[in-house]
Order: structure tokens, then C-alpha cells, then sequence
């Protein structure tokens, strides 16, 4: 296929090698491809190869810089950073940006008492609608997932208002100003009475003591810090069926738990528990098939053995030791089947294996900063927001 020179262009390989190839480019270079010729933007456009690009994209941690020096950044298992477009140009004060969930590429964000959705890569954002509840507190968005059958993205709200036995549960589907409320259903043969959903709106509303939900087999899945007794059984998951929109209550693997939280373990429900007051390890647990199963124990004693840990200042430009290296583990997530990132010291972020190996610190910049783990993970995608 060589041109008059002898020289072969790109334009004469076949229509699906030279798709192939913009799939498995990264999304910033597919919009970069776009411009240079009106059949690769035709092709890189369609819904099929936008959806087709989003699957083969790696699903990346999200770390909180709060706003010091920037928001949100994605954590690649290489140990490269990338910082993640802010969603307001305007925005002067990014440690007030808070992340409420994410799914398939869309990112849930609040901002001023204001709430987006928007998609970080093609750099779009949305204002979300909020319920009108009279006399409310507060607005909060506890869930964000796709519901299967329709395909549609939608955003469950909690409204807590003044009356304190009067909060309720929203459902919007992202594209629409139509706010749907749900009542408190229980997957069991009798009603739950108004005591037991109150209990089960509590652990919801709660925006400090109730992590964001993860979302698995199209259920979403919470981990209030106070287990509830619900029917006799001590229960301190809570489920909500998307597609049945009903709720249940699930056991987490041990009840003896100080600090404990719910995450995606590579595509798996798993949670992560501390046994000691102290919160210097932690125990994981995967589950498979609606059953919990020990993975492993991650301990201070062993992280301390592996390497000296220091905390750095670009200004000053020293290195001191941190205060007894590691005093408590905070949270973690999962990088892949080895590589982990654990918060310690509730500022700092390590890089490490389930052996316990340290792998290196975490900085933003040139520092380490006050940092916290999101357990929203971004997996790349150049798809619109629906309706948008």
C-alpha cells in the first residue's frame, strides 16, 4: 500500500486495524486524533467504540489532596500521579470539593451546596437537581450506579429534615429534573415498621459515620460504624437492590471490628477491619459468592521492619522520621492482587504489598500532604454525559 514515494501511510491500512489501534490509545491522545482528520473523529464517535475504549481502560484509586495542591488525583500502579481536571474552572477553594461516588467514567461531586456530575477526561460537568423537601436540613447523594435494565445512570438522595423521623429517600435518573421518591422496603415477608426504617435511614444519612457505597452485582453496599439489630440479628451491612429497590440487612465478617470499611477488591466486595483498639493492623476479607473469606492481615510491626518512614517538606527540604513511623492505619485500597495503598497516621499515604513490603510514600508534588483515600475509582471514559 505505498503512495507515488514508496512510503506507506496510515490512512492505507484497513479500517479496523487502524480502529484497533485508537482503542487501545490512552483517552487524552483519542481526543488529540479527533482533530486531525473527520474520519478518525467519525470513528473514535461512535457509541460502540466510546464503550468498546472505556472497557479497556484500568480502574485507578482516586486519592484526595484536599486542594493542597490539588484535589483529586489518579494513582497508577507504575507509582505515576495524574492530576484529575477540576470540574469549575471558577472554583477558587478546592479542599470545599467533596467526591460522593463514581461510576463508569462519571465522577459525582458537591460543591457549594451545589452537586455535578461530570467526566473528568472530556472535561463536561452537569448540575445535578436536588429533592424538594419541605423544611430540610440537608441533601446528601448516598449512591450512584447504572440501573441494568434500562441502562440509565441514576443518584439515590437522602433528605434529612427537621423533624427527626421524617427523612426520605430520592431517586434521580441522571439527563432528567424528575425526582422519584422510594419508600423504605425490606426484602422480607412483613413490612419493616417505622422504628426499624428509621434505624436503617440513620446508618444512611449519616454523612461522617457512613463511608460511600460500593457498588457490586448491582447492589449497593454501606458499612455504618454502629451495627443495628434488626428481627434479633445482628446486622451491620446495609444492601439496596438497584434494579428491585429494596433493602436488606447483611453481616460483615466479624462484629469485633474498631474501624471498619467496605471496598471494591478488583471487581470484589471486600472489607477491611482493625482487631485492636489501637488500629495498628488490619484484617481483609473478600467475598465470593455472598460468603467472607480471610485474605490477609496487614500490621504495623511488619510495615515498621520493612523501612524507616519519613515524612518530607519541599520548603524546608528535610526529612524527618514521622512520629513513631506508623501510629494507626486508617483506610487502604487495592491496587491490584499484591500492591496496596494504606492512609496512616490519618495525613499520609504509603505504597506497599500484602506481604507488608514498603513500596515508597505517596507524595502530590513535591510533598507529602495531608492526604485521604476516596474509594471511588475512575475508569476512563470518553462517553458524554447522558443527556448532556
Amino acid at each position: 500500500m505505498p503512495d507515488r514515494r514508496g512510503a506507506t501511510q496510515l490512512e492505507d491500512l484497513p479500517h479496523d486495524i487502524i480502529e484497533k489501534i485508537l482503542l487501545r490509545m490512552p483517552s487524552k491522545d483519542v481526543g488529540r486524533c479527533r482533530a486531525v482528520s473527520t474520519s478518525w473523529c467519525t470513528a473514535t464517535s461512535t457509541p460502540k467504540f466510546m464503550l468498546d475504549h472505556h472497557q479497556l481502560q484500568p480502574s485507578l484509586p482516586i486519592i484526595d489532596g484536599r486542594g493542597l495542591p490539588t484535589s483529586f488525583v489518579l494513582f497508577h500502579p507504575a507509582g505515576t500521579k495524574q492530576q484529575l481536571w477540576p470540574f469549575s474552572r471558577c472554583v477558587k477553594h478546592h479542599s470545599e470539593i467533596c467526591l460522593h461516588g463514581g461510576c463508569d467514567g462519571f465522577l459525582v461531586i458537591s460543591w457549594l451546596h451545589q452537586f455535578y456530575i461530570c467526566n473528568p477526561v472530556i472535561h463536561t460537568h452537569a448540575l445535578l437537581p436536588q429533592p424538594h423537601v419541605e423544611h430540610a436540613l440537608y441533601n446528601t447523594i448516598i449512591g450512584f450506579y447504572q440501573h441494568l435494565p434500562t441502562q440509565e445512570y441514576r443518584v439515590l438522595w437522602v433528605s434529612e429534615p427537621w423533624h427527626p423521623y421524617k427523612s426520605s429517600l430520592q431517586v434521580l435518573t441522571v439527563g432528567s429534573n424528575v425526582m422519584r421518591h422510594i419508600s423504605v422496603r425490606m426484602q422480607t415477608l412483613a413490612p419493616p415498621s417505622v422504628e426499624q426504617q428509621q434505624q436503617l435511614l440513620k446508618g444512611l444519612r449519616s454523612k461522617s459515620c457512613c463511608p460511600p457505597s460500593v457498588l457490586h452485582r448491582g447492589s449497593l453496599h454501606w458499612c455504618p460504624y454502629d451495627a443495628t439489630e434488626i428481627g434479633g440479628h445482628s446486622s451491620d451491612i446495609i444492601v439496596f437492590d438497584t434494579e428491585a429497590e429494596s433493602f436488606r440487612w447483611m453481616r460483615s465478617p466479624t462484629q469485633l471490628c474498631h474501624h471498619r470499611k467496605l471496598f471494591n477488591m478488583n471487581g470484589t466486595l471486600a472489607f477491611w477491619g482493625s482487631l485492636t483498639p489501637s488500629l495498628t493492623a488490619m484484617d481483609v476479607w473478600a467475598m465470593q459468592d455472598y460468603a467472607w473469606s480471610f485474605k490477609y492481615r496487614i500490621d504495623v510491626s511488619t510495615l515498621e521492619v520493612s523501612r524507616q518512614l519519613y515524612s518530607t517538606s519541599f520548603k524546608k527540604k528535610k526529612r524527618t522520621p514521622l512520629d513513631s513511623t506508623v501510629q494507626w492505619l486508617n483506610d487502604m485500597v487495592v491496587l491490584n492482587d499484591r500492591d496496596l495503598l494504606i492512609m496512616f497516621n490519618s495525613k499520609h499515604v504509603m505504597h506497599c504489598d500484602i506481604d507488608g513490603n514498603f513500596l515508597g510514600m505517596v507524595n502530590i508534588g513535591k510533598s507529602q500532604y495531608c492526604m485521604m483515600l476516596n474509594h471511588c475509582r475512575l475508569k476512563e471514559s470518553i462517553i458524554p454525559i447522558p443527556s448532556h
